[in-house]
C-alpha cells in the first residue's frame, strides 16, 4: 500500500478539430489521457498524471533556514531598539540642557498687543503732554506709535459739527483740566465721529458731550500734520472722572 501511485486530474474542453493537438501538448507535460466525451461542437478531455512527491527534505532545510533567519532579526531588532532608547535618552539629556527659546509666547504677543500708553509707563508720551502742540516730538511720537493704544486725563477744548452734518462732529482735546483755556501739549483731534463712536463709559456717562467737559481718553495714534499741528487720533473708549 506505501507504493500505491497516487495521482491528480484534469479536465480539458476542447474545440472539436482540435483534440490531437491538445492530448499531446498535455502528454508531453505527463499527462495521460482517461476519457475522452465529444460533443457537437466541443471535446471533454480528462487527464491524469502521477502526483510528484513532496520534496521533504528541502522543505525541512527551508523552515530551518528561516527560523535561522527569524532568530538572526530578533537580535538585530533588540539591538536596534537598545540603541534607540540609548539615542533617545542622549536626546532627552541634550535637550534638557539647552538654554529656554526665546521666542516669545503667545500670551506674552497679545499682552505685549494690548498695551496701553500712557504718561506713567511711558516717559517720552509723559513729556509729549507737556510740550508745545507744533513740537517736533508729536511727529516722531506719531510715527513710532502708530496704531497703538494711548490713555490720558484730557477735556474737550473744542466741538463742532463735522462738513454739514447734524450729528458727526470734529472734537478738539487737549491734556488737563482746562477745556477751552488749554495751552500746552498736543492738539489732539477726532475728526468726523459720531457720540457713539466716543464709547462713553462710567459713572453717569452722559448721552452727548461738549466743550470743557473732561474725561480719560483712550484712543488709537494716528497721523500727525505738521503743517495744521493737529495730532489725529481714533476713539477707543471715552470714561467719565
Amino acid at each position: 500500500m506505501a507504493d500505491e501511485i497516487k495521482y491528480e486530474y484534469k479536465t480539458v474542453q476542447t474545440l472539436r478539430g482540435t483534440d490531437g493537438l491538445v492530448i499531446s501538448k498535455m502528454q508531453k507535460d505527463g499527462w495521460e489521457l482517461v476519457e475522452r466525451a465529444q460533443g457537437k461542437l466541443r471535446s471533454t478531455l480528462n487527464f491524469r498524471r502521477p502526483k510528484k512527491p513532496q520534496p521533504w527534505l528541502l522543505i525541512g532545510a527551508g523552515v530551518a533556514v528561516l527560523v535561522v533567519l527569524a532568530a538572526v532579526i530578533g537580535v538585530a531588532s533588540a539591538l536596534s531598539d537598545g540603541d534607540g532608547a540609548k539615542g533617545g535618552a542622549d536626546k532627552s539629556t541634550a535637550a534638557a540642557g539647552k538654554e529656554p527659546s526665546a521666542t516669545p509666547t503667545p500670551t506674552a504677543t497679545k499682552s505685549a498687543a494690548l498695551k496701553v500708553t500712557t504718561s506713567q509707563n511711558d516717559p517720552k508720551f509723559a513729556e509729549l503732554l507737556k510740550a508745545d502742540s507744533c513740537d517736533d516730538a508729536n511727529l516722531d511720537f506719531a510715527t513710532r506709535h502708530k496704531g497703538q493704544t494711548i490713555a490720558f486725563d484730557g477735556s474737550i477744548v473744542n466741538m463742532a459739527p463735522h462738513g454739514g452734518y447734524d450729528t458727526r462732529y470734529d472734537l478738539l482735546l487737549g491734556p488737563g483740566d482746562k477745556g477751552r483755556n488749554t495751552t500746552v501739549g498736543p492738539a489732539f483731534k477726532y475728526e468726523n465721529v459720531n457720540i457713539s463712536d466716543l464709547g462713553l463709559t462710567g459713572k453717569n456717562a452722559p448721552a452727548t458731550v461738549g466743550a470743557g467737559d473732561r474725561f480719560r481718553f483712550v484712543a488709537k495714534v494716528g497721523e500727525f500734520n505738521a503743517e495744521q499741528c493737529l495730532f489725529f487720533l481714533e476713539p477707543v473708549s471715552t470714561e467719565t472722572r
